[in-house]
């Protein structure tokens, strides 16, 4: 064995493993990392030149090099890939070992590899992790979950390597089984709700003030130094003003407009519909990233229908002073929506989780991080066992004061034919929300008319069925 004896390797020399190694080492603790390729393990010791880092070629010889138990962290590609690597690993390591995975696993994979592991005598978890490449290399947000001794052993490198609010290191144990790889995927489909948000807010100014770049660039300026401030803003802000060097164009103009995915905002759908919990406004920006990839139909349907929105009939300085107050409360929203699913999977699955640690957590370091995060923390602290997050009366001001604007956007932006589909699910899903009496009575009976479905009536015990007047043609 090697005399020289590292804390913890990384499997994956990429942009996210490569910089939390580095993270990791400038807090002082010694580090490996292994990649295939040895340009990325060349590259990795010339970043570390000068720290506690050693790249490796050789998987077995990293491991080796590390201390015991030894700890292990896999960043490479979800689904097939991960079990590859695991394979590799089981017969280089012993009982009692850590594994983790770091990647963006759906998180019934997790649930499968954790049982496998355990029965093995390896120690497991599943750990989201938010920031992307600045993140990892100068603090992102991490949310571990399963094997909590585990965890507990290596939280002294996640406290040093986490974004820090308050003093707060935005790290914090999940719970078990899935549970660090169900949150982050719920983290990113809340990620998808507000970049279509902010997308719409885009086509609303755009279009319908015909603001240009500049323009744009100083209002996400100014909203980011209010109650809107977050990442996505910022970011948002820093692209309306980018320009390549030499050229007059700003780049923004010069994307196609056909937006990718990894897939966890489709997984964070499908899982709302498999428990009955409803987040339609996440569920629309899936939607739309899949509607964007239809260029070619939307271009014959654009000279088919026509493409130009009317222009806004507006005044300007209230309008954007409503557009402000239409974001906030969709960016409200979007967060009710996904903390819901959480509270719902945590009760369905026994993860216990705590939604105020969540939302301290995502404070800082994350994608989603915003200063909203401060008021949605606080409703939880005060009220643990809040059912949803709508029924916080800190929170119910804020939406108090920002619906009227919310409507006003709206209903304009309908009017002169700007699609604004997230907007539009999410005003209509607290609309539902607050609604004491839906028409779901109608449904029942049309469903109890056609298929004797059964209904229940208002005040009375029991399940019923009615034999309703026949179907035309029938007798």
């Amino acid at each position: 064995m090697a005399e020289t004896k590292y804390n913890f390797g990384m499997i994956g020399l990429g942009t996210m493993g490569r910089n939390l190694l580095l993270n990791m080492a400038d807090h002082g603790f010694p580090v490996a990392g292994y990649d295939i390729n040895p340009d990325q393990v060349a590259g990795f010791e010339k970043e570390g030149e000068g720290k506690p880092v050693k790249g490796f070629t050789d998987l077995a010889t990293m491991i080796e090099h590390l201390s015991t138990p030894r700890a292990l962290m896999m960043l490479v590609p979800a689904g097939k890939p991960v079990d590859n690597v695991i394979e590799k690993l089981l017969p280089l390591l012993e009982p009692g070992d850590i594994i983790i995975d770091g990647g963006n696993s759906h998180y019934t994979d997790t649930i499968i590899r954790d049982k496998y592991l355990d029965e093995k005598g390896f120690h497991f978890f599943g750990m989201g992790i938010s920031g992307g490449e600045e993140g990892a290399r100068k603090g992102p947000s991490l949310m571990p979950g399963g094997d909590k001794q585990a965890y507990l052993t290596l939280k002294p490198i996640f406290d040093a390597i986490a974004a820090q609010v308050d003093g707060v290191p935005c790290v914090t144990y999940i719970g078990p089984g899935a549970s660090g790889h169900f949150v982050k995927m719920v983290h990113n489909g809340i990620e998808y709700g507000l970049m279509q948000l902010i997308a719409e807010t885009y086509e609303i100014l755009r279009k319908g003030l015909q603001l240009d770049n500049q323009e744009l660039h100083q209002l996400f300026k100014t909203w980011n130094e209010g109650r809107l401030q977050s990442f996505l803003v910022e970011v948002t802000r820093d692209i309306f003003g980018f320009r390549e060097n030499g050229s007059e164009q700003y780049l923004v103009d010069l994307i196609k407009d056909q937006a990718k995915s990894k897939g966890t905002g489709k997984w964070t759908s499908q899982v709302a519909m498999e428990l009955e919990v409803p987040i339609p406004t996440i569920d629309t920006a899936v939607a739309m990233r899949d509607l964007s990839k239809y260029k070619t139909l939307r271009v014959r349907a654009a000279a088919v229908y026509g493409d130009e929105p009317a222009a806004l009939d507006v005044d300007k300085e209230e309008f954007l002073k409503s557009i402000e107050e239409a974001l906030y409360f969709c960016t409200i929203m979007t967060y009710a929506q996904g903390l819901d699913l959480l509270y719902r999977s945590s009760i369905s699955y026994g993860y216990n989780l705590d939604l105020a640690g969540i939302a301290k957590i995502w404070r800082g370091g994350c994608i989603i991080r915003a200063a909203l995060l401060n008021d949605i923390f606080n409703a939880y602290e005060k009220a643990p066992s809040l059912e949803h997050l709508l029924l916080d009366d800190s929170i119910r001001e804020l939406v108090a004061r920002s619906v009227g604007g919310m409507r006003y956007v709206l209903t304009s932006a309908i009017t002169a034919g700007i699609a604004v589909p997230a907007y539009a699910a999410s005003l209509t899903y607290f609309d539902s929300f607050r609604s004491e009496n839906m028409p779901s009575n109608l449904i029942q009976a049309q469903r109890d008319y056609f298929g004797a479905h059964t209904y229940e009536l208002i005040g009375k015990e029991g399940v019923f069925h009615t034999h309703w007047t026949p179907l035309p043609g029938k007798p």
